[in-house]
């Protein structure tokens, strides 16, 4: 009976943790990819636009932006309309999960700001993206 409430205690401090780990205050960012050419969310990002919605609960006050990346296989001109609409269909994803219109700005950085360099012309998933950041909370 003793090594089990022991036990049940190191399990009860090591849920602490992690829950600790998973509710980040308001500050930070996060990311979902797009598949070359399409604004549409993969079915694969939709856990972390949850994640996303779930840390906006959590702070509520906190403002969202919304940045949509694209690689650098189009025209500047043109990336930057991709990005747009990449940032444009992650709002929407995350009002119809109930973060509201007025808590999200979007922008674009089309083909400028690469997490991965490469030359003009190159198709690379890691830069075709929207970055999920968490402004802090206006006091």
């Amino acid at each position: 009976m003793r090594v089990a409430l022991a036990w049940a205690g190191v399990l009860g401090a090591i849920a602490a943790s992690v829950q600790a780990q998973d509710a980040p205050g308001p500050a930070g960012s996060l990311m979902i990819f797009f598949d070359w050419g399409k604004p549409e969310i993969r079915s694969d990002d939709r856990g972390t636009l949850d994640a996303a919605a779930a840390r906006y609960r959590l702070h509520p006050g906190a403002g969202i932006t919304l940045t949509g990346h694209t690689d650098r296989s189009g025209s500047a001109a043109a990336n930057h309309r991709a990005g747009l609409r990449r940032a444009m269909a992650a709002r929407a994803e995350l009002e119809r999960r109930g973060i509201p219109a007025a808590a999200i700005r979007i922008a674009s950085a089309g083909e400028q700001q690469p997490l991965v360099a490469t030359e003009d012309g190159v198709r690379e998933v890691q830069n075709r993206r929207v970055e999920i950041r968490f402004d802090q909370q206006s006091e």
